[in-house]
């Protein structure tokens, strides 16, 4: 390795590669959807590409879990893994959704384009203050553990997965009701909550080697089989409850919260957690 060569561990950037390749072909999906609609405006083809669109954006939401796993679990953490994760959910979390709101009902609104806009660039600045923030604590500065702002893959997956819940509401997943000019508002609101001061958990502390009680690990077990059975709308479910738990987590006590978050403070204070990427 030459000097001031960053290093590249495989297994946390191949997660992340893997979360770019599926924000990419979320787009190209996009892409060819609006184009068939363009040449024939009666097409009901277009709702396919969308539908792949929006797995694949929660795909990517899947990769992005893993690879913070990963990095923290081997050890493997790296200002490249973090700046690597960044263009990537740019990728996945900004442009995807983004353009596949804008093409399902911004692209008929006069300022759907800069509603469009005003997500992606609060999605780029809300990354780059996580970077400069993640920055600050490799340097030993004192920061809050908890995310402030909601995050932008969980925006992504608010988007993404409330429009699959409106697809599957559809007959034969061809076309969504009048429903989806909420989408527009959506997209603002969850702009707005990215540079919000609402506290999120990062869920950080669950790994591998998290231990569980009987209870917790059947309830863990039996929503990832709702997820699976009912996975037209058990993810809107998930990350609609995520989105509400920041208004109402000032509010839950501090027992129930440790509970929920999975938060050791002792385990903490004995090992502390390096930054993330």
């Amino acid at each position: 390795m030459h000097p001031g060569e960053p290093r590249i561990y495989l297994l946390p950037n191949l997660m992340t590669a893997g979360n770019l390749f599926c924000g990419f072909t979320a787009i190209l999906r996009i892409i060819e959807g609006a184009l068939i609609q363009v040449n024939n405006p009666e097409a009901v083809v277009p709702f396919v590409y969308y539908h792949q669109a929006i797995l694949l954006i929660l795909g990517a939401c899947v990769f992005d879990i893993l690879d913070g796993r990963m990095a923290r679990f081997s050890g493997a953490e790296s200002p490249f893994g973090r700046e690597f994760d960044s263009l990537a959910d740019i990728v996945s979390f900004g442009v995807a959704p983004a353009l596949l709101v804008y093409r399902i009902v911004l692209k008929d609104w006069n300022a759907g384009w800069l509603i469009a806009s005003v997500y992606l660039v609060c999605g780029a600045l809300r990354l780059a203050r996580f970077n400069c923030i993640a920055a600050a604590k490799e340097k030993g500065t004192e920061v809050d553990k908890d995310f402030s702002g909601f995050p932008i893959p969980a925006a992504a997956g608010v988007t993404a997965s409330i429009t699959l819940f409106m697809l599957g509401l559809q007959e034969n997943d061809r076309e969504i009701g009048p429903w989806r000019f909420a989408l527009g508002p959506l997209l603002l609101f969850l702009s707005w909550m990215m540079f919000s001061h609402f506290k999120y958990p990062s869920f950080k502390a669950i790994n591998w080697r998290t231990q569980k009680s009987v209870p917790k690990l059947i309830a863990f077990i039996v929503i990832i089989l709702f997820t699976i059975l009912y996975w037209r709308w058990m993810p809107a479910v998930l990350f609609i409850s995520y989105l509400l738990y920041g208004f109402f987590r000032p509010f839950v006590s501090k027992r129930l919260r440790k509970e929920i978050e999975e938060d050791d403070d002792e385990e903490e204070l004995q090992n502390p957690p390096p930054a993330t990427t």
